[in-house]
């Protein structure tokens, strides 16, 4: 069974910097996509960033300049760094995944507050 274990969330102040992991138990440099989204409380989980094979990357229009997604093959790892948070960047944080199938991960909590 696939395993992604996601690390990096908690609690920072507005204008604080957190980095996100997703470590896998596959192997991410064949995966067409990796991506990760969020959800904030009461609201629909929407994508955040995208990196997809041979490593183009996107992001959402709220988040672009400040975020940076990035992988590392050796250790079947994607990142998610963040910067300049913004007390709206709060939501639980999840990576996906997508191969022949999608995984996802179990969701970290980010909380930015004052």
């Amino acid at each position: 069974q696939v395993q992604l274990v996601e690390s990096g969330g908690g609690s920072v102040q507005p204008g604080g910097s957190l980095r996100l992991s997703c470590a896998a138990s596959i192997s991410i440099s064949e995966l067409y996509a990796l991506r990760w989204h969020r959800q904030a409380p009461g609201k629909p989980r929407v994508l955040v960033a995208a990196m997809l094979r041979g490593n183009s990357t996107s992001y959402a229009d709220s988040v672009k300049g400040r975020f940076t997604i990035s992988r590392d093959n050796a250790k079947n790892t994607v990142y998610l760094q963040m910067n300049s948070l913004k007390l709206e960047d709060t939501a639980v944080y999840y990576c996906h995944l997508q191969g022949k199938q999608n995984y996802w991960g179990q969701g970290t909590q980010v909380t930015v507050s004052s």
